[in-house]
């Protein structure tokens, strides 16, 4: 119950349109329950016609009129009531999926990591239609049927209580039924959600990585795995609506008991003289109206179903807290000058096993850093908590001296530019790409960034030049132009601060070589981090760091490194000697060259 009173004070911040749909609502109920009685007193009135009883055709032309008013009237606020509940919805779930966006938006990336991007779309998409479903169904029109039930109720125990006892008999029976309908459709509703997301996933995770999926030769199995979810789907969706056509026909099993004892103890009635047979018309078209609530329950049972459980998986994505909170006394932070510290730094991914321990280290501005070590050593790690993407468990992390908790995650991020080892571009222009985060860029820097990651001699082979367009994530360029394109980004911010995170892991050596040369200039006066493996950027480094399950084992420059003989030598004998011997052989031709 708690869930739908959300979704009623969600429903609250447009109270204005809910309450005019009420009035709608009250203006097509009220007509509604009028016309069974002028309907009765049309039929004694022609009744009366025909026994000679002095009814005039004036009379009946009268009640004609007044029951086409009638009708007109109530097909009018019908009309509103259900344009109004319509619009009511749609705006209610425009501010919902906004608020889902927004929070997902800003959660850490340890909330991300335990999420499929299937299943967020699910509960964006199926969820928030469900959603939008009940509050058209069961906030809007439910009120209307159920004022229906009642005012029929009233009118019918009034009109004869004991033939109105008779025709409600079976209501209690239907509504211990609906009860455990109820619960049994949210049982399989809930399921059916969860399947949909993890169906989402497959669809997603197919689509994304087609190239991988062919490059197997896995169709088949994507197909298998495919189809044996959307069955699931399937049968969940055949059991929904077994629940619902079970509910569909034991209502109309009631009507329909109802009607014919009606019909049957009605008739005596009439036959007694204790009823007009006005009155038992009345009766018929009452029972007619009750038929509409009474078939639209097994409807509003399943909207409520859906609601609850679609409404149970939205408030727990808008619930959940990001790890990574802004403090409320948060600053601004301005251009930075670059000093970098972290002290006694320790971190874990939620496990019992620590990312990182104890990290020390001081970074003075616009100095190099590289940092080396085997996967998970936690090279990574550490350069994504410097934008604060996650928190430090102990410890803390300074730049200029101020504490990055104490700066707002806008400014912080600002001072901070990052080229990804795993580069995500938009399905957009190269020229937005190369803008993403500085909308305001004008051409010129545009392309001046692109000059100094090395790109803008390819984009002007291009037949549309900045304005080609990629294809989605990036499809239409290869792993070095990708790259680049990233670096181009990171330039185009200016950061005080850069991160390269393995940024020339895609490229050929002489590319890199382009690059590195280019980004000469761009690394001046900045504080720099670069996670690479390759010579060319590592001995050039101001400190070099090397990594072993979290810890720093080794720390100096290329050369006092290499002469203490540890883990930095092997490294370099094992992998990066023979990188640096095929440098010189591309360098040697170029410093061997006549000057003339």
């Amino acid at each position: 119950m708690k869930i739908l009173l959300r979704i009623l004070r969600l429903t609250l911040r447009h109270k204005w349109r809910l309450v005019a749909a009420y009035i709608a609502t009250i203006g097509a109920t009220v007509p509604y329950l009028l016309l069974p009685r002028l309907f009765g007193d049309a039929v004694d009135a022609v009744e009366g016609a025909l026994g000679g009883e002095g009814q005039s055709d004036d009379a009946i032309l009268v009640l004609a009129l007044v029951i086409l008013a009638t009708s007109a009237l109530r097909g009018l606020f019908a009309f509103a009531q259900m344009y109004l509940g319509e619009s009511l919805s749609q705006v209610v779930v425009y501010d919902l999926r906004n608020s889902f966006y927004d929070h997902v938006q800003r959660l850490s990336f340890a909330f991300h990591d335990k999420q499929h991007t299937g299943n967020l779309m699910s509960r964006a998409i199926t969820d928030v239609e469900s959603i939008r479903g009940f509050i058209h169904a069961g906030i809007v029109r439910a009120p209307y049927f159920i004022a229906l039930f009642v005012g029929v109720a009233i009118l019918i125990l009034r009109l004869d209580w004991r033939l109105g006892l008779l025709s409600a008999c079976f209501m209690p029976f239907v509504a211990v039924f609906l009860a455990f309908a109820r619960v049994r459709l949210r049982r399989v509703w809930l399921r059916i959600q969860e399947e949909m997301g993890e169906l989402s996933t497959i669809l997603q995770e197919n689509l994304t990585g087609i190239r991988v999926v062919k490059a197997f030769a896995a169709e088949e199995f994507e197909r298998e795995k495919y189809d044996s979810k959307n069955k699931d789907v399937a049968d969940d969706m055949v059991r929904a609506a077994r629940i619902d056509a079970m509910n569909g026909g034991v209502m109309g099993f009631a009507l329909l008991a109802a009607i014919g004892l009606v019909l049957w103890y009605g008739g005596s009635r009439v036959v007694g003289g204790h009823l007009t047979a006005g009155q038992l018309a009345q009766f018929f078209f009452y029972l007619q109206i009750l038929s509409i609530p009474v078939k639209q329950t097994g409807m509003l049972v399943s909207a409520f179903a859906r609601a609850m459980t679609a409404g149970g998986r939205m408030f727990e994505i808008l619930d959940a807290e990001s790890s990574v909170q802004e403090s409320p006394a948060a600053v601004e932070m301005p251009r930075a000058r670059g000093q970098v510290r972290f002290e006694s730094v320790s971190f874990s991914y939620g496990s019992d096993t620590q990312a990182l321990r104890n990290i020390d280290l001081d970074v003075a501005p616009g100095q190099v850093v590289a940092l080396l070590g085997a996967p998970g050593s936690g090279k990574s790690t550490i350069v994504n908590l410097l934008p604060r993407f996650y928190d430090v468990d102990s410890g803390r992390i300074t730049i200029d001296g101020s504490d990055i908790r104490d700066a707002t995650l806008e400014s912080l991020r600002r001072n901070i530019g990052m080229v990804q080892q795993d580069v995500f571009l938009f399905t957009t222009t190269i020229r937005e790409n190369i803008a993403y985060g500085r909308e305001d860029a004008t051409m010129d820097e545009i392309v001046q960034a692109a000059r100094v990651a090395q790109l803008d001699e390819f984009i002007n082979t291009l037949e549309d030049g900045y304005e080609a367009r990629v294809g989605e994530r990036g499809a239409t360029l290869s792993g070095g132009q990708k790259q680049r394109l990233s670096i181009a980004r990171a330039v185009l911010l200016d950061p005080p601060v850069l991160v390269l995170d393995d940024s020339t892991s895609s490229v050929d050596a002489h590319t890199e070589e382009l690059i590195r040369q280019a980004m000469d200039s761009v690394i001046q006066g900045r504080t720099t981090f670069i996670v690479a493996h390759r010579l060319s950027t590592v001995h050039r480094a101001d400190q070099i760091v090397v990594l072993r399950d979290g810890e720093i084992i080794e720390r100096g420059t290329h050369q006092e490194l290499l002469a203490m003989g540890a883990t930095y030598r092997e490294i370099y004998d094992l992998q990066l000697r023979p990188q640096e011997e095929v440098m010189m052989e591309i360098e040697m031709p170029v410093s061997g060259r006549d000057p003339q």
